[in-house]
């Protein structure tokens, strides 16, 4: 390194430490790497993305940071096995939910199994009609289609993999520990949110906040089995993302709840938002693979809360976590508080 380089790394540095600390941002490798390039102007477009989410925001939060450097400084190879974790993540999740959806349809046409053979010994004790003989015989062929078709899209999907797929999960989920995205939905996960609102809370950035479940998702899964159910959660994920404006961030809060920050917002605003999103749930359509029955019942209930001053995260996510149960006994389908 020639002086006159050493001499401009340095001066980058004086001015990249203090501005790194002016907006809060964690000194790590990859934030370093990016506030240095913003500091030495030389991606124009990294510095308008970071000088807009300043503007914004009046800080960086560690998951627009994440973002910036995967978009602007993360070379191919980098981003690649990124992907390729993302990938194998969730069709282990896929694999070990066919799984267990066929391992629930099998026990269910053990049951009917069972049934069937009870009443063919009380046909055999007391006699049965003919038309009692047929029926029996045609809810048999029911269920043993429907077990077919359940163990042949395992089959299908699961093909020779037997012992690795355990393996492969529990390796996959130690590399996914550092991971900022849910990889089934490919939103932010709690991770990342945790991380981004304990940023906030600590900046006293003023800030909304959305917590949502789907309805009866439970149910649902039973109903329809988990790989539907993971369709939900894809579909749920996708409209949160096309219906975040002003620097909204949604991730996946746990299970079949997703949480909304909204910087900068009063709880109005996040009450419209809110409405936004319910609104879009209600339009939602999926098929069952199975079936091919169409099901559009998908619906979710909503608790808003603003951020009081002094308040603490905790407080913040209960309040907003009451009024989304309150939704739920008052019917679903709705957002509280109504004011």
């Amino acid at each position: 390194m020639s002086t006159d380089s050493f001499v401009e790394s340095t001066e980058t540095l004086k001015k990249t430490v203090p501005l790194m600390m002016k907006y809060k941002v964690p000194i790590t490798p990859t934030n370093y790497a990016l506030w240095y390039t913003y500091t030495k102007q030389q991606t124009p477009e990294l510095n308008l993305a970071i000088d807009q989410g300043i503007a914004e925001l009046g800080l960086c939060t560690p998951t627009l940071c994440e973002s910036l450097y995967q978009e602007h400084l993360a070379n191919q190879t980098e981003q690649d096995v990124r992907q390729v974790k993302q990938s194998l993540t969730a069709m282990v999740q896929e694999l070990s939910h066919t799984m267990m959806d066929a391992l629930s349809d099998t026990e269910a046409f053990q049951s009917v199994l069972t049934k069937s053979f009870d009443k063919l010994e009380t046909a055999e004790q007391n006699g049965l009609s003919l038309d009692d003989t047929m029926k029996l015989v045609r809810d048999l062929i029911r269920e043993s289609r429907q077990i077919q078709a359940s163990t042949g899209t395992f089959k299908g999907q699961l093909s020779s993999a037997k012992d690795e797929i355990t393996t492969l999960r529990e390796a996959l989920a130690e590399s996914q520990k550092e991971a900022n995205e849910d990889a089934l939905t490919g939103i932010l996960n709690r991770r990342a949110f945790d991380r981004d609102f304990q940023h906030y809370i600590e900046s006293n950035t003023p800030l909304s906040f959305i917590l949502l479940d789907i309805d009866k998702f439970k149910d649902f899964n039973d109903k329809f089995g988990h790989l539907m159910g993971d369709q939900v959660l894809k579909t749920i994920a996708r409209r949160l993302k096309v219906n975040c404006r002003d620097y909204a961030q949604a991730y996946r809060f746990g299970g079949e709840e997703f949480a909304i920050i909204l910087p900068h917002k009063m709880k109005a605003s996040a009450r419209q938002q809110a409405e936004t999103f319910r609104r879009a749930f209600e339009r939602i359509s999926v098929i069952d693979k199975k079936t091919g029955q169409r099901v559009n019942s998908i619906t979710a209930s909503f608790g808003v809360a603003e951020k009081q001053p002094n308040e603490s995260g905790e407080c913040l996510i209960d309040r907003a976590d009451s009024f989304m149960n309150q939704a739920k006994k008052l019917g679903r389908n709705r957002v509280l508080p109504l004011n």
